[in-house]
């Protein structure tokens, strides 16, 4: 399915701008840097334990490992990119599982550092009903909240990459992590390396205000922002720190990553947008109100205004847009049977970083975007489920299709 241009002028969902032309002026153009890594990132990834059932009645568990950034880096690596991951491990089992699970999936990760002092951090997932899945995080003074700047300045010297991705989830964990984001963020601009930003707000990690101190603290470093459609105030200058409710249509939080499911039924996972519920009754009239936020498409106006290049909204079911000084394009979500809705938003950044790094224009990188979301959720896992270059099409094959 390609991408479709708002037509006739018209708006993107919500009041958009003019579609894009075949051409996209003031797009971020991918710097070419020959013999560089095509894309570099960092975080805390965990030991994932996934239980079969309640974990207070016991049962049977899968490892694996999990974190934002790995999951994109993995996503990369099996599209064919050259992709590079730090982060900080426990000198444990633990730590070796990660390391080993990210070298097995072509990620470099020769930056990272193990610290002797700190454990790797555990992640605990609990199906608890078909649609919900609980999340128990085990990360307080965990070796990755322990990252520090010059961990990350000397991975980032050692191969300068043509794309920096970060996410709003290191900046939260500790006081020295987000100093090696900021630490990021200006090597990025000494070695000319393109930025994305996912904003990945984490809302048991920190507060709606304190994300947006530093986010908009970024922005002007950013190129690429991606981030669901309640997560785009975050970055705005004088918006409050509110997490408005989402915008695209559905109650409560959306499955991110571009895809609709088979069943009318929406997964209310972890990976979704997290946002405030509006009260069901009449306003009192003693409590002060927030004034309404401007539409999607006057937010991300306010951003391309503030120096980013280029804006990408995740709605969900309802697909993805995309915004630059050009205009906006929107892409329908893909149809599939949901099976785990966990790391698809990680899943459709990898797809976009992917599609902007091969050349493409708007249109192909929201396709791939989408595309690769939908992939993540057809499987179980934060990553198991990203598609390989070669499988890209197979998501439009008929019910029933053997590839032999």
């Amino acid at each position: 399915m390609t991408a479709q241009p708002v037509s006739g002028g018209g708006e993107a969902q919500d009041g958009g701008a003019a579609p894009l032309p075949e051409a996209t002026p003031g797009r971020p153009r991918v710097p070419r840097h020959p013999g560089r890594p095509d894309v570099f990132t960092f975080g805390e990834t965990m030991v994932a334990l996934r239980g079969s059932g309640p974990l207070k009645l016991g049962g049977t568990m899968q490892v694996s490992v999990a974190g934002a950034e790995s999951n994109v880096a993995i996503g990369l690596a099996r599209l064919g990119h050259s992709v590079r991951w730090a982060g900080a491990v426990g000198e444990d089992e633990a730590g070796q599982l990660v390391l080993r699970t990210l070298r097995a999936e072509g990620v470099e990760v020769s930056g990272a550092s193990t610290d002797q002092d700190a454990p790797t951090g555990l992640l605990l997932f609990e199906p608890r009903l078909p649609e919900v899945t609980r999340v128990h995080y085990y990360r307080a003074g965990s070796a990755g909240s322990r990252l520090t700047a010059d961990v990350i300045d000397r991975a980032f010297r050692a191969a300068p990459p043509t794309v920096l991705h970060l996410t709003g989830i290191t900046p939260a964990l500790s006081p020295t992590a987000r100093s090696a984001a900021l630490r990021s963020l200006q090597l990025a601009r000494e070695h000319s390396s393109l930025v994305c930003l996912d904003v990945n707000f984490r809302a048991r990690l920190w507060t709606a205000e304190e994300a947006c101190a530093v986010l908009r603290e970024w922005i002007p470093h950013v190129d690429v922002l991606i981030a669901s459609d309640d997560e785009l105030p975050l970055c705005l200058p004088g918006g409050g720190g509110a997490m408005p409710a989402p915008q695209s249509g559905g109650a409560g939080p959306a499955p991110e990553g571009g895809y609709r499911e088979t069943s009318p039924d929406r997964e209310r996972t972890p990976d979704g947008p997290q946002s405030s519920e509006a009260p069901s009754g009449p306003a009192d009239n003693n409590e002060p109100t927030n004034p309404p936020l401007p539409t999607i498409a006057a937010q991300a106006k306010l951003l391309l205004d503030l120096g980013v290049d280029e804006i990408v909204v995740k709605l969900g079911a309802e697909g993805a847009t995309a915004y630059t000084h050009g205009g906006s394009l929107h892409q329908p979500a893909k149809t599939v049977r949901a099976v785990d809705a966990v790391g698809a938003g990680d899943a459709f950044v990898a797809g976009y970083l992917s599609a902007l790094l091969d050349g493409e224009e708007p249109a192909g990188c929201l396709e791939r975007a989408v595309t690769t979301g939908a992939f993540a959720v057809a499987s179980p896992g934060d990553w198991e489920g990203a598609p390989t270059r070669a499988e890209l099409g197979m998501l439009g094959a008929p019910p029933g299709t053997v590839v032999r």
